[in-house]
């Protein structure tokens, strides 16, 4: 692993629960590194990446680094044809996030972006719905973000403060998630119109805002997001707010408690018995379960999700949002060129 900040020590549990602990943990600054692996049983340390790659030689390389820090990593990695991956978001652009994916196809080695969302155990339930014609036909999806930890001076502080700095920040940084996971459940978006907003003045990015999606099919989805109000739920990060998944034949609810619920077209609501993954650690479980997915690819050929060329799609769909928010108009991702205004 390269990083030891906030999210490192999920990703470490993750790695002991999916069976394959780390080997070593390479940080700039050594001190940070050794609390982990002490914590967590690691056995070697390093504050240079080709020094910790040439001395463990590893099957796998998971960089756990905020985008400015990525790119060297990754092709330190890709150059020793190591598999890895990397956090999101990825890369500090467009630009860097393309050209740390032709490096990783041009060596023939698998670069995969630590997207989890879509490896929560209630989403995963949704797929498998919709892949068995519980809905009927799907013709809309709505997530109500509201995790409530954004008010105040203090906002983000006391877990990852590099957010008070972003210049873009709740799509970037949160809504990219429910790109993402909308994508899994509903295919691939063919139009956005985007508002946002900064709510709170301490913060250089927006942290608020409602992004309307188009699918095929007439299928569309809303995200109704901000980060300083909460929704009802004991733990305010494990959903992060409250999503509907509408199709012909009814409704299924997600709460804060990631409990499903069912209202059949004229019928009433009941709760819909799955495994949520309680007690398996942050989202359900689903870092644990996106690196288990990883090390299946690797150990047996599984097809593999959030490949860096796939998650490429979800960062011009990011760009597109921006861009609609910007001119006040809907953006058709058809012909839309994320580079160039």
């Amino acid at each position: 692993m390269v990083g030891a900040g906030y999210w490192a020590q999920f990703q470490i549990e993750g790695w002991r629960d999916a069976g394959a602990p780390l080997a070593a943990i390479c940080n700039r600054h050594l001190e940070a590194a050794e609390q982990l692996a002490a914590r967590y049983g690691v056995p070697h340390c390093y504050t240079d990446i080709a020094t910790m790659l040439d001395a463990e030689r590893p099957t796998l390389v998971d960089v756990v680094l905020p985008p400015v820090a990525q790119e060297p990593a990754v092709r330190a990695a890709i150059e020793r044809g190591i598999p890895t991956i990397c956090q999101k978001p990825f890369g500090i652009d467009l630009a860097q996030a393309e050209a740390m994916t032709a490096l990783a196809e041009a060596a023939a080695v698998p670069l995969v972006i630590h997207e989890n969302f879509r490896f929560a155990p209630w989403f995963r339930e949704m797929r498998r719905l919709i892949d068995n014609g519980f809905f009927g036909r799907v013709h809309g999806i709505a997530f109500r973000l509201r995790p409530g930890d954004g008010q105040g001076p203090e906002a983000y502080l006391d877990r990852q403060p590099y957010f008070q700095q972003m210049p873009e920040f709740l799509v970037r940084e949160t809504a990219v998630h429910f790109i993402d996971t909308f994508r899994f459940l509903l295919g691939e978006v063919r139009a956005v119109t985007a508002r946002l907003r900064r709510l709170n003045p301490v913060i250089a990015g927006e942290d608020a805002g409602l992004l309307i999606f188009e699918f095929d099919d007439k299928r569309t989805g809303l995200f109704d997001g901000n980060r300083l109000n909460e929704h009802v739920a004991q733990n305010l990060r494990r959903t992060m707010g409250e999503m509907w998944l509408e199709g012909e034949r009814g409704v299924m609810r997600l709460d804060g408690d990631a409990r499903l619920w069912w209202k059949p077209h004229q019928g009433a609501e009941t709760q819909h018995a799955y495994d949520d993954g309680a007690g398996r650690g942050v989202f359900g479980g689903a870092s644990t379960a996106l690196q288990a997915h990883v090390l299946a690819h690797l150990r047996d050929g599984a097809p593999l999700e959030n490949a860096a060329r796939a998650y490429l799609s979800n960062l011009h769909v990011q760009a597109a949002v921006y861009r609609s928010h910007a001119t006040g108009c809907r953006v058709v991702m058809a012909g839309f060129d994320p580079h160039h205004p």
